[in-house]
């Protein structure tokens, strides 16, 4: 293929990845572009997203290879498709992951539509570790060969559309791989660290950015038999699974065990715990999940069996998908699951391809309270 006719798009965050991503198109010939986006406006004043630095970052790294970088600001954007419905989700005491969002509805969705209506691209490209292959003829998504850094959960919400127009350079390559390109090739972010957590929040703690958001609504913390053991500060600051920050490690109970959250009651504002990780409270036999998107269509039964993911970098969970609706799902797990929690996202994957998924509405316990 002459790579040389096409004009790529690559996302530029100022990092390593996509750093050594613009690179190495570069390097097979493609046409390369950086394009830097801008999706949270008050970092500027509250130090949230260090996007000052990160576009300089980008812009160095840009001017050391020899492309051009455009930016554009997705903040508007970002803000009503993303950072509301994460407020809302936490408002209706979900867990949500808006680092999904924001791949499922900026970068290949805004991202890609401006790339390709006003930087005439025929491709984007990103630094996220998942492949691209043709079967058959038609495109999927497979996990990164870096099994520890795979990003296709990220990805799930993708369409087969979206993928034809994407390019994952690094899929194939492991990140200390990476990190070696970068030195070698003396990128100027070669040894920049990763970025971690979501962006909006940076290095501020979730409790202290979300009181901007949210007003402080104290309740009880009771355990499964309805013992009052301590008190909490709203349920929107606390997820199923949570172990620290309940500050009620002083307290016995029936076993000297750590304490987790098991459940949040809204109607009653009262925060669910038990002790131990394996506490059978804390366990769920399946899930029901929403706004399912499959990414080839074909060979979607109606009842099959595959793998799930219920969290990011999770062990694949053999499981049986039952079709509720075009968009709604029933997962059956092979094994209790610990800390499946409401607002994250069951991504579905046949062996190496994934082949979809969704936002976790319930999970199904193993016991119930």
């Amino acid at each position: 293929m002459n790579n040389s006719k096409y004009k790529v798009i690559v996302g530029m965050s100022g990092g390593v990845d996509s750093s050594v991503s613009a690179w190495l198109l570069k390097k097979n010939n493609y046409q390369v572009e950086g394009l830097f986006m801008k999706n949270w406006e008050e970092d500027d004043t509250h130090n949230f997203c260090a996007s000052k630095q990160d576009l300089q970052d980008a812009q160095n790294v840009c001017d050391h290879i020899g492309i051009p970088l455009h930016k554009v600001n997705f903040s508007i954007e970002y803000w009503n498709d993303v950072f509301s419905y994460f407020l809302l989700e936490l408002k209706n005491g979900n867990t949500p992951n808006p680092d999904v969002l924001c791949n499922t509805r900026i970068k290949f969705a805004v991202f890609v539509q401006y790339s390709i209506k006003k930087l005439n691209a025929d491709f984007i490209a990103t630094g996220h570790y998942a492949r691209i292959k043709k079967i058959n003829k038609q495109l999927y998504l497979l996990k990164g060969v870096d099994i520890s850094k795979d990003q296709s959960y990220f990805l799930h919400g993708l369409t087969a559309n979206q993928i034809q127009k994407s390019l994952f350079p690094l899929g194939n390559f492991k990140k200390l791989q990476v990190r070696r390109i970068a030195k070698k090739i003396k990128i100027p972010v070669a040894t920049k660290k990763d970025s971690m957590g979501i962006c909006f929040i940076g290095k501020k703690r979730i409790k202290d950015f979300l009181s901007k958001y949210f007003v402080k609504s104290p309740g009880k913390i009771v355990t499964i038999s309805g013992e009052i053991v301590g008190t909490h500060i709203g349920l929107m600051y606390y997820t199923l699974g949570q172990r620290k920050g309940l500050n009620i490690g002083g307290i016995k109970g029936s076993c000297n065990l750590p304490w987790y959250v098991v459940s949040k009651k809204i109607s009653s504002n009262l925060l669910i715990v038990a002790q131990g990780i394996n506490n059978p409270y804390l366990q769920s036999i399946g899930l029901i999940a929403k706004n399912i998107n499959w990414i080839n269509k074909n060979n979607i039964k109606k009842n099959f069996c595959c793998s799930v993911k219920t969290r990011y970098q999770q062990l694949d969970i053999p499981c049986v998908v039952s079709l509720k609706t075009h968009n709604k799902v029933k997962v059956m797990f092979k094994n209790p699951v610990s800390a499946v929690t409401p607002g994250q996202f069951a991504v579905f994957y046949k062996s190496s391809i994934c082949i979809g998924g969704g936002a976790i509405q319930y999970r199904i316990p193993f016991l119930e309270h």
